[in-house]
């Protein structure tokens, strides 16, 4: 499947809020908001994103529709990427390719990223990506509401 990245435009936020409230896909990313159905927190969260220039947030589109987002945040050295792929495309090598295409966008090095440690999906596509588990820590999950284990990843300089 085809992808390519584009700027964010608004009318991709209610896309995005159906990717990222869908029950599955938030247990599977575990390190979530509070509360993924709000959304109100959810345009507000988007607001500070699209309005803060040291972010770098991308609309994923696969064969020319919206399927997820992909980005950078984060101070110098300390850059962390983010990615959300909607879940009816999992499985397709969308994540990938989209995180692949980010990261030629995107020349900071060293980048960090966080997974749920049984997020095997994600992991996959960040060692596919050139990233390398670097550490683990724990922390509480609300889309679990449970303290879940996580893997931390580097992609070096």
């Amino acid at each position: 499947m085809r992808i390519a990245l584009r700027e964010v435009r608004a009318d991709d936020l209610p896309l995005f809020f159906v990717f990222m409230s869908d029950p599955e896909s938030v247990r599977t990313a575990a390190f979530t908001s509070e509360d993924p159905t709000d959304r109100h927190a959810f345009d507000a969260h988007w607001q500070r994103i699209l309005a803060d220039g040291s972010v770098v947030m991308r609309t994923v589109l696969a064969e020319g529709a919206v399927a997820g987002n992909a980005g950078v945040y984060g101070p110098p050295g300390d850059r962390q990427v983010t990615y959300w792929i909607d879940r009816a495309l999992w499985g397709r090598g969308l994540a990938t390719a989209a995180l692949s295409a980010l990261l030629d966008v995107v020349p900071d090095r060293p980048l960090h990223a966080r997974a749920a440690a049984d997020n095997t999906g994600s992991r996959r596509v960040l060692e596919k990506c050139g990233f390398t588990v670097t550490g683990t820590d724990h922390g509480y999950a609300h889309a679990r509401g449970e303290e879940t284990d996580e893997l931390l990843f580097t992609l070096p300089g």
